[in-house]
């Protein structure tokens, strides 16, 4: 994609998301979207043939940088010095959701916030299947999983939804003490 492709797209996601701040996810219409970015009906086509996949496509590419498999130094923090690190992961994740938390705040305030949840728990899901021989053994580790995916999905919709102030590294310690009963040990 060149880059008036992407600052057309990038002008797609935030007229959309401008949009969400004061009406409806099912409320809202391609032709408002096209008119808050000010570009062609063809040229919103040419990059989303609906709406779904306009709001489908922000959540990836928001966890798509976040869940990378390449550790990399970050401006807030730096992901590469210790990548096996659970704690490292979740305050990674954490410090982008707080980076993107004005779009993330406006779809979790949407009817579309189960497709971000969902999302974000198919992430973490294989996030947290990489400690599975970490997890207590009198758990089964699908359940451990799932509920380890829920209490995050859970603690970034209260994070977001208040609009807490707390830290990125504040929230990773707070849910890593929640979860901390069901692993053995964790680096």
């Amino acid at each position: 994609m060149d880059r008036r492709q992407q600052k057309t797209r990038q002008s797609i996601f935030d007229a959309f998301s401008v949009l969400l701040e004061t009406k409806q996810y099912n409320q809202i219409t391609i032709q408002e979207i096209i008119d808050q970015a000010n570009i062609g009906r063809s040229t919103f086509y040419a990059h989303f043939e609906t709406k779904d996949e306009l709001l489908n496509t922000m959540c990836k590419d928001i966890f798509d940088h976040v869940f990378s498999a390449t550790p990399e130094v970050e401006q807030t923090h730096d992901f590469s010095k210790n990548p096996d690190s659970l704690v490292a992961i979740i305050e990674h994740i954490l410090f982008h959701i707080w980076d993107k938390r004005d779009d993330i705040r406006r779809i979790l305030k949407s009817q579309s916030n189960s497709v971000f949840i969902g999302y974000l728990e198919q992430y973490l899901n294989d996030t947290f299947l990489r400690y599975k021989k970490n997890i207590r053994k009198d758990i089964p580790v699908e359940y451990a999983v799932y509920m380890l995916c829920g209490g995050f999905a859970d603690t970034v919709k209260w994070w977001m939804s208040e609009k807490h102030e707390y830290r990125p590294d504040e929230v990773a310690a707070y849910y890593m003490k929640y979860i901390n009963n069901v692993f053995v040990h964790l680096n």
